[in-house]
């Protein structure tokens, strides 16, 4: 609506009053209580720049009420500092505090995983030279020591993971290093690294460390070469060797089973024959005593055959008395046997 309308004796018209003559009664006059609310400034800081003070305080009031809600990560762990001190630990999320330079937050990633590495050269306990290049991966367990334990607990932490990879390494062989037991030297350096940090209270936790390349330095790897080709040809014929001897041993003792078996049998033969000699002599013995004479020539007579049975000579006692039929034997190398009288003692054919 126009300020000034035509009709009505051409009467002004103000929009910041109600000048429709209503019942209603006039509006509330803004400029009036503008003026009352200057006037109640000046009265209250004596002079007349009361808009900037309002100015000023109201710009305070919206700094404090901005810096007094703080936000932490769902990763992280606030550290709140009451003018520079220690005061309590903030969790994740919408958090209220005193605004700066009161109260200050400072974020502690307690939930990421950090991680260092480093490269060391150290004498081995056999005096070997090895380089080892090794990788710690820890996390923040307590944001308060973290910040307040050490003046830098991650080169503290840096520092420490050398002297115990120093320690564990300076301490074993290099052939340990290298073989399959590198795997318990870690968890010892481990194990050692994480009790240095607790001596300290640093606040960290070790969740990995390992060695990720054991190898000698550049300028002896020619004779470490040729060293380690030895240990192998070492081991190769260690286990060639085995191999045969799994492999003749057994023969060895199968054939010892065999002659001890042999032998045993023979022992058995040799018993049992000399009981069964000793029995019949006891039964000649018997014999003996019963008729002397007649077992006296029967064992003549029986020692006789055993001993002329296989020889070609025949010897004759009865004065050529007896005629003897004497075949010729049938082999060319066996004579044929001679007839020996006592009278002549030569032998007839």
């Amino acid at each position: 609506m126009a300020w000034n309308e035509p009709g009505s004796g051409n009467k002004q018209r103000d929009p910041w009053r109600d000048n429709s003559g209503g019942s209603g009664g006039p509006s509330p006059d803004f400029d009036a209580l503008l003026a009352r609310a200057r006037d109640l400034l000046k009265r209250l800081f004596g002079g007349g720049n009361g808009g900037f003070v309002v100015a000023l305080i109201g710009a305070a009031i919206a700094w404090c009420a901005w810096d007094s809600v703080v936000r932490v990560n769902a990763s992280d762990t606030g550290v709140v500092l009451r003018f520079g001190q220690f005061s309590r630990l903030m969790t994740p999320g919408i958090n209220l505090k005193f605004p700066r330079p009161i109260e200050t937050v400072v974020p502690v990633g307690i939930g990421k995983t950090l991680q260092t590495n480093d490269q060391v050269r150290m004498l081995t306990k056999d005096e070997n030279i090895v380089q080892v290049d090794f990788n710690v991966q820890y996390k923040i367990a307590d944001a308060q020591l973290y910040l307040f334990g050490l003046r830098d607990p991650d080169v503290t932490l840096g520092q420490a993971a050398e002297s115990a990879v120093r320690t564990v390494i300076g301490s074993s062989d290099m052939d340990t290093i290298l073989s399959g037991q590198r795997t318990e030297l870690m968890v010892q350096a481990k194990q050692l690294l994480q009790a240095t940090l607790d001596q300290y209270k640093a606040g960290l936790v070790i969740s990995e460390m390992n060695f990720q390349n054991v190898r000698p330095p550049q300028e002896v790897k020619d004779a470490f070469d040729a060293a380690n080709s030895a240990l192998q040809d070492k081991s190769r014929l260690e286990e060639e060797a085995k191999a045969y001897a799994s492999q003749v041993v057994p023969e060895a003792r199968g054939d010892a089973a065999g002659t001890r078996a042999e032998a045993e049998g023979f022992k058995a033969e040799r018993i049992a024959r000399a009981e069964g000699d000793a029995q019949r002599f006891n039964l000649v013995e018997q014999q003996y005593r019963a008729a002397p004479d007649v077992t006296r020539k029967r064992l003549y007579l029986e020692t006789m055959e055993q001993v002329v049975a296989n020889t070609p000579k025949v010897i004759d006692l009865s004065s050529g008395k007896n005629i003897l039929n004497l075949p010729g034997s049938t082999d060319a190398r066996v004579p044929v046997a001679t007839v020996i009288t006592p009278d002549s003692g030569k032998g007839v054919r």
